[in-house]
């Protein structure tokens, strides 16, 4: 037997295609059956790495008793949230207005017309019976006071991140940063790095903003908490130190033991992290890391088209972990005389150092160094006997069962591991980085488009799916990157058609916002727009900032004042909670420092710029070639290569060499300091 399921693309969709429970896509037909059978609807939302989403499916939804329940009161819809973020964002709104909580799984219950009246995370088998047969009772004998509770939500939904047009200020200062992060500051976790929370999560664009105000405001106190977190992040279990990437979160305060599932988003969001802050602090950890969740990418996430998959369960063999984790005998079986000296860096024990399940995740301790001083190793030495030892465990590791892969292609998500890509090309100089960049920029330009229009993943054979206003604005990012480091002007051009197709289809200019959603996309319950940053930068504030860096390299004033105006309006929040408006404070701090704008032009202008690149500059936008028609650099044409320095669409004198442009940096009393 199986549902309607079954023909899905979308694997946590087909997942649930041998369910007893009568699924049905999100689409007409469902709907259509609700309006006209007067049934309600359920809305069960997940993701296929999402453990939780798997133990409700196998306590609930494989449930003979609860199935019938289902399918006679209700018409049930299965959802992808990472297919449909549209309707994600809609329920989840609403489930937090609800139960002032959120999460996945995301089950709400509907009217026939989509409109919620009730809705939680992971229910109990015993309790979400409960629940579908009193909501289908109180649906029978009042349903007026059902649509009297769906009317007051969905207002709710419609005011939620709503905000009011403010006028723009004169000037932003340094007392408004101070006033973002100094509450932000207690947050911090001075044990384990971090916030003092559990579980924990790396939030990659929260260090970002951390690391660059801590080294233009030259606070040397935060920097220091921020090169501790990342070598926290990269010591503790959630990273894998065998196979190379990070898992979505750790359950414990320590970065211990995660939540094993992968994400592609993540990974990409950590390589540019970590790619940054080498290029402030190189140490070996950051390059091995960098290198290590590059190599895993490409070698377990990377399809034939030039695309990267989504993610990798936390499960296998049904066993969370199971693939990650390690019995100390099978260690000391695989490593042999080598076994005792690994099992002692990564705190391995006979018991498991994860006791609840008495296996081990591998995890060093930050005196790590002194250990491999203590073992008779240099620095060169241990990362080479390192490397050789984890190759050992990856060639074991790959016998095993290996958990399942979302094979969905979202254009985001690719973006996202693009620019990722990008910035540890300009770091580290590694030409394979920048090739399989390429690679990713032509699977979205052929795979990831329909009649000139973005889409949000490749067309399958149920549906198109138009592009989300994050699938342009992390696109465009990308592309601006791939500029910057290669100076070939069509990605620049191409990054400009695409922000202009998003001021036509996202942009409202009555309300200064841009919704989530395109004005061609169906209509849902309500449309909203992306203000607050999570784990991934909000959409919105991506494409402000794309706004104000196209507006600056192409010299377009119309873009500068939408941004301009957006920024504004959510500016007045960023100080009430920094941590969820960390992409816009990244914006706050190019306001008040400003950008260095650094024109590099003649025949040697890519070896210059890996020669800029060799610098921390937090804050600059580099633009470079030989002939241009871009207007910091169509009348500096030439065959000898010259440097300029360029704020306030003012530019310096030629310098003769990076070193003397960045002895001007240093020199200019308004620039950000130079590591």
């Amino acid at each position: 037997m199986s549902n309607k399921l079954l023909n899905e693309n979308s694997p946590y969709l087909k997942q649930h295609a041998s369910n007893p429970v009568n699924w049905m896509p999100w689409g007409d037909e469902a709907l259509e059956k609700a309006k006209n059978e007067n049934k309600l609807i359920i809305v069960s939302i997940g993701y296929s790495a999402c453990h939780w989403c798997h133990v409700m499916e196998r306590e609930s939804f494989e449930n003979e008793a609860i199935a019938q329940t289902m399918n006679n009161f209700y018409v049930s819809i299965k959802i992808d949230r990472e297919e449909r973020p549209d309707i994600d964002q809609i329920y989840m709104i609403a489930v937090q207005l609800m139960t002032n909580a959120g999460g996945w799984p995301l089950n709400c219950i509907c009217l026939p017309d989509g409109r919620p009246i009730y809705g939680g995370t992971y229910f109990k088998p015993h309790d979400w019976q409960q629940v579908l047969l009193q909501i289908a009772k109180m649906w029978e004998e009042t349903p007026e006071v059902a649509i009297d509770y769906a009317e007051r939500l969905t207002k709710g939904i419609h005011k939620a991140e709503n905000l009011p047009i403010a006028p723009i200020p004169k000037q932003y200062t340094t007392a408004d940063l101070s006033a973002v992060v100094d509450p932000w500051k207690v947050q911090f976790d001075s044990t384990d790095g971090g916030y003092k929370r559990a579980p924990k999560f790396p939030l990659p664009n929260n260090w970002l903003f951390l690391l660059r105000y801590a080294v233009l405001s030259k606070d040397t106190s935060l920097l220091n908490h921020v090169h501790f977190t990342l070598e926290k992040l990269a010591n503790g279990g959630i990273y894998d130190h065998v196979g190379g990437g990070f898992a979505r979160y750790a359950v414990d305060g320590k970065w211990h033991v995660p939540h094993f599932e992968k994400m592609l988003y993540d990974n990409g969001q950590l390589i540019s992290l970590y790619s940054e802050a080498y290029q402030q602090k190189p140490t070996p950890l950051y390059k091995r890391v960098v290198e290590e969740t590059i190599h895993w990418a490409q070698r377990e996430m990377l399809a034939e088209n030039g695309g990267f998959f989504s993610a990798l369960d936390a499960d296998s063999e049904g066993v969370e972990g199971k693939f990650y984790t390690f019995q100390q005998e099978e260690l000391e079986k695989i490593l042999g005389e080598d076994a005792s000296l690994f099992i002692a860096y990564f705190n391995c024990t006979p018991e498991g150092n994860w006791q609840e399940e008495h296996t081990n995740v591998l995890h060093c301790d930050m005196d790590s160094q002194q250990f491999i001083q203590e073992s008779g190793f240099s620095v060169a030495q241990w990362e080479n006997y390192l490397r050789e030892i984890k190759d050992k465990l990856l060639t074991y590791r790959e016998t095993r069962i290996r958990p399942g892969l979302d094979h969905k292609q979202l254009t985001t998500w690719n973006a996202l591991m693009l620019k990722g890509l990008i910035d540890a090309y300009r770091t580290f100089d590694v030409e394979n980085y920048l090739n399989t960049a390429r690679r990713v920029a032509q699977f979205i330009t052929e795979q990831c488009y329909s009649a000139g229009n973005l889409l949000h993943q490749p067309e399958d054979k149920n549906r198109q799916i138009p592009g989300f206003l994050d699938d342009y604005a992390f696109t465009i990012e990308a592309f601006i990157a791939l500029y910057e480091a290669t100076f070939e002007e069509s990605y620049l051009k191409h990054a400009d058609v695409l922000t202009k197709q998003a001021i036509t289809y996202f942009y409202d200019d009555e309300n200064k916002t841009f919704y989530y959603t395109s004005d061609k996309d169906q209509t849902l319950i309500a449309r909203k727009s992306e203000i607050m940053d999570n784990v991934i930068p909000s959409s919105s504030s991506t494409m402000v900032r794309n706004l104000y860096r196209l507006g600056e390299m192409l010299n377009q004033e119309d873009y500068m004042a939408i941004a301009d105006q957006l920024f504004a309006n959510v500016f007045p929040h960023i100080q009430q909670y920094g941590s969820a408006y960390s992409n816009w404070a990244i914006q706050l701090l190019e306001h008040i420092y400003g950008n260095n704008e650094i024109a590099i032009t003649g025949q040697q202008h890519i070896k210059w710029r890996k020669e800029l690149d060799k610098y921390y500059i937090p804050n600059k936008i580099t633009l470079g070639g030989t002939k241009s028609t871009l207007p910091l650099l169509k009348d500096k044409e030439g065959i000898e290569s010259k440097a300029y320095l360029c704020r306030n669409k003012t530019c310096s004198l030629p310098q003769q060499s990076i070193t003397d442009l960045v002895q001007l940096l240093n020199d200019n009393e308004d620039s950000s300091s130079i590591n």
